[in-house]
Order: structure tokens, then sequence, then C-alpha cells
């Protein structure tokens, strides 16, 4: 039988993109199936480069990815490019989250785990849209940024929760209604129903990051808020800004005090 975390960092190295997408799918239904093991205690060793890309897109920094005007279809087209590239990164994320990370209790790995099927699930989504735009993820440029927080919080599972899912990724929440509704004013019905599914299962995820945050937070006896402002700093996050989607941040375990402070 596979073990679980060592499966997700096959995974997370794999540079071919259908092979990582259904890989994690399969994945995750072999756990849903109770054919995978779990160590969870065992520090795990990348021997291959992480993570696995295609050799497109190619990365450039975030000022030099084109304009993305709603008016043309290629605008849209590279806007739809811009969330398939969020949604890889996110795939692998989610799946540094369980191989990294040893210690945690078994519902930490399955929730991450879940979170890694969706996006891949997503990422199907949205590049399916892409094509027929006539383009095809990698087509177009992309950043780095998501991931470069990942590896800036790879020594600590609480600087990760805090800053990958409670922020990088909540920032999602915040920008999806806006662009749901630019989608559904110019008739594209398929991409604004798209974007709501992501919408639905992103505030999950970032509930999942509150959860673990939390449980963090009370295993080592530190106060959330403080703890937040102190990594944010330490780590250079990067700052929040309006608009703000309150009510989704609500459902995704966000406190009243913490959304007191934006």
């Amino acid at each position: 039988m596979q073990e679980l975390r060592q499966a997700a960092l096959s995974c997370l190295a794999d540079c071919q993109l259908t092979n990582k997408t259904s890989a994690v799918t399969a994945l995750y239904q072999s756990w849903q199936s109770g054919t995978l093991l779990l160590d969870n205690e065992r520090e795990l060793v990348s021997t291959q480069p992480i993570p696995g890309r295609p050799e497109r897109p190619l990365l450039v920094s975030p000022l030099e990815v084109g304009k993305r005007s709603m008016r043309t279809e290629e605008g849209r087209a590279g806007l739809i490019h811009a969330l398939a590239h969020i949604e890889f990164n996110a795939i692998n994320l989610a799946l540094d989250a369980v191989w990294r990370f040893a210690g945690m209790p078994q519902q930490y790995y399955v929730d991450w785990l879940k979170v890694a099927a969706e996006e891949a699930y997503h990422f199907g989504l949205l590049n399916a849209h892409l094509e027929t735009l006539g383009y095809q993820y990698g087509d177009l440029t992309g950043h780095n940024s998501l991931w470069e927080m990942v590896e800036r919080t790879q020594d600590d599972v609480l600087a990760r929760m805090a800053l990958v899912p409670r922020t990088m990724e909540a920032r999602g929440l915040d920008a999806s209604p806006a662009l749901r509704n630019k989608f559904a004013q110019i008739g594209d019905v398929a991409m604004a129903g798209i974007l709501d599914i992501i919408l639905r299962d992103e505030i999950g995820h970032v509930a999942i990051g509150n959860v673990w945050f939390n449980w963090l937070c009370t295993q080592r006896e530190l106060e959330p808020i403080a703890t937040y402002a102190a990594l944010a700093e330490q780590y250079s996050a990067p700052t929040l800004r309006k608009p703000f989607n309150l009510e989704a941040r609500r459902q995704a375990g966000f406190t009243e005090a913490e959304l007191a402070l934006l």
C-alpha cells in the first residue's frame, strides 16, 4: 500500500500537467477507499526539484504579466489563464502542506489532500473553458508569487497556515464576486458558474487554514490575532486591501475581531 505523504510528494514533483491533476484525484479517491497508509511522524526529504511544473507557462514578474481587459477575447482569455495558473499553484501548495509537515493529526493531512483534489477539479474546469476561446494553459505568462510564500514558510506549519490559506488564498474570496459579475455581464454564463463553484470550495479551503492555524495557536499557547500580526510582519505578507468579502470570510471562520481589524 502507498503511504499518503510520500505519494503526495511524488505528485508534487511530477512535471506532467495531466499526470499531476489525474494523480491527485486518484490519490484522494484511494484515501477514501482505504487503500492508503498514513505515516504522520516520519520526516520526509524531497530528492527531486519541487514543485514539478510543465515547461510552460513562462514565469515572469507580476509586473510583466500582460493586461487583461474584459473588452477583448484575448483579455478575457488572459484572466481565465491567470485563474487557471492560481489553481495549478494551489494544487502544489496543498500537496506541499501534506508531505512537508510531520507530527500533525491525521485529519490535517486528509483536509489538505481534499483541497488538492478540489484545486485539480477547478483547474480542469478553467482549462476546459479556456480551450473554448482557442487557448490552453501555458499559452500565456504567469507569475510565482503564491509559491514564493510557500517557500518562505517551509520551516513552520503555523506560518504556512497563517500566510498561505488565511492570507494569499483569502484574497481570492475578496476578488471573486466582482470578477464573477464581470463575466456574467458580458454573457459568459459558463465562466460565472465556474467562479461560483470555486468560491464555494475556496471558502472551505480558507476555513481549513483557519482551523489548523487556531489549533496550532492553542497547542503553542499563542494568542491568534497577535500571532498572525507578528507572522505577517516576519514573513513580509502582502498588505490586505479593500474591498473585503466579509460574508465569505465569516463563512471561512474569521472572527468578528479579525474582520474588524480589516
